[in-house]
């Protein structure tokens, strides 16, 4: 007898549909048979689908059986295959009801003994049932979780082979997995206030432009200047994700096991990676190419501490993820694109002993070496950062002052003004969240400039021949000093500002 049973399979962050057709033959030598473009977790699934069934006190077919998963031409990885060829099989030898599998779709892996075990992509391919109209989804207990914020697709949490076996046949009841508000799930706790770091008005005025309109951003001075302290400090400003985003995210964490426990991502990403860091763990790939950093960092944060000290091939592959927000990778295989749009913050020394310019420290560095680390950073990928900010050391007297420290609450209070007026703004767009996402076209569309701002505008590109990048950059960071200020036009004074942060690069 033939029984069909749909399941589904991770292309990158994406989830496919996948018919898995079991055919258990009345003749022929008793054999077991994965076809379909199976990889070797998948073909394995025949020793734990039988041993399985059998430990759930079900007897196997002792007859031939066939499995196809397809469509044939897509590959198939991963254990989640095994759930779905145990209900097949049982379905094809009469122990479960074919007509209640219509509009159903399962994965999970399988124990020896029967349990529903955690699998990756599990979100993904939820999202994916749901846009082809199935009504409800069977997923293992582990990955419920992470689908509570999916509406319109019943959901049902598995532990164990034979709850699904008796709930199918009508003798058992299995509660569907409940749905939540997004606001009772969200959490953020952050370990650094802006009110704990002394001084650094100017870099802390710089990361609150950057986290209000999602730009990029160059902090640069001595050590033990503040920078990674306001590196760290820098999440805790940024505006709470929406329900899309938090979707977003959470599926690039599932699809490859990062989420805890099944829950899902609630609080913008902060990514650090060491600067030994390969350029396929930055940017993604492998055999089977999967997200890397800059995706992980996905509507977050992409922290670059010692930013001289990245491999060279490393840095400039991040040219093209920074103005598209995404990256497609290429392999034999097929290519993979994986979204990748975060806000750079890149920290680095002015010299390789990190001294240049310290008012009391003398640098030790030699000329040639000096221009041989300068030049680790090339001029396209620093025109693509929005905001160079210096961050000089802290004077003595600054440690006492208490009364001009601002908390990290008020700053974000501005902050989340800021966004509220960009909402409103890209509200028709879909593509568009905030001022740093902005291209030409919608930098003319949206940005006003008074007749005095635009005159100081073009007298700096004149005079200090600015590249048609940094023009538009300098346009977007103006206007979010004008969100921030709640202005409609951009005056002359936000364009001002917005050179200052240019002109510490150029």
């Amino acid at each position: 007898m033939l029984a069909k049973i749909l399941s589904g399979t991770l292309s990158g962050i994406e989830g496919k549909l996948i018919e898995v057709e079991v055919d258990v033959a009345n003749r022929g030598f008793p054999t077991f048979t994965i076809v379909g473009l199976p990889s070797k977790s998948v073909d394995e699934a025949k020793d734990r689908v039988k041993t399985a069934i059998i430990n759930a006190s079900f007897e196997m077919p002792d007859s031939r059986i066939t499995v196809n998963l397809a469509p044939a031409d897509i590959p198939k990885k991963g254990s989640g295959f095994d759930l779905p060829i145990a209900v097949g099989i049982l379905a094809a030898s009469g122990i479960i009801r074919k007509d209640v599998l219509n509009d159903s779709l399962f994965i999970g892996e399988l124990s020896l003994e029967g349990k529903v075990r955690l699998v990756p992509g599990a979100l993904s391919i939820v999202q994916m049932a749901k846009e082809k109209r199935i009504s409800q989804v069977f997923v293992p207990l582990e990955n419920a979780c992470e689908t509570v914020l999916v509406d319109g697709i019943t959901v049902y949490p598995l532990s164990n082979l034979l709850d699904l076996i008796l709930y199918l046949n009508g003798h058992t009841m299995i509660t569907p997995q409940k749905k939540v508000n997004i606001n009772e799930v969200t959490k953020e706790e952050y370990s650094v206030d802006f009110c704990d770091i002394h001084g650094q008005k100017q870099a802390k005025r710089g990361l609150e432009i950057a986290a209000a309109g999602f730009h990029n951003i160059h902090l640069k001075g001595p050590p033990g200047t503040g920078k990674t302290l306001l590196s760290r400090a820098f999440p805790s400003v940024l505006p709470p994700m929406n329900k899309a985003e938090i979707l977003e995210v959470t599926k690039i964490y599932s699809s490859v096991g990062l989420l805890n426990k099944g829950a899902f991502i609630t609080i913008r990403p902060f990514r650090s990676p060491h600067n030994t860091v390969s350029r396929i763990g930055l940017i993604g790939g492998g055999t089977n190419p999967t997200p890397g950093e800059i995706s992980l960092a996905h509507r977050g944060v992409l922290f670059l501490d010692e930013f001289p000290e990245f491999p060279h091939s490393v840095l400039e592959a991040l040219r093209q993820p920074m103005e598209d927000g995404r990256v497609t990778v290429s392999r034999a295989s097929g290519s993979m694109t994986f979204p990748s749009r975060f806000i750079l913050l890149a920290a680095s020394n002015p010299c390789p002993c990190g001294y240049f310019g310290h008012p009391k420290k003398s640098c030790s560095c030699l000329p040639g070496a000096m221009m041989k680390y300068r030049k680790r950073l090339s001029g396209p990928l620093l025109d693509r950062i929005d905001l160079h900010v210096d961050v000089p050391p802290v004077q003595e007297n600054q440690f006492a002052v208490v009364g001009d420290k601002e908390e990290t609450k008020k700053i974000r209070e501005r902050i989340m003004k800021a966004h509220i007026i960009q909402n409103n703004r890209f509200k028709n767009t879909k593509k568009i969240h905030s001022n740093g996402e902005m291209g030409v076209r919608d930098i003319k569309a949206y940005c006003n400039l008074t007749k005095e701002a635009m005159l100081l505008l073009r007298q700096a590109v004149s005079r200090l021949s600015l590249s048609a990048r940094s023009y538009f950059k300098i346009i977007k960071v103006a206007q979010t000093i004008t969100d921030l200020q709640g202005e409609k036009t951009i005056d002359i004074g936000h364009i001002g500002e917005a050179l200052q942060f240019r002109l510490n690069d150029e």
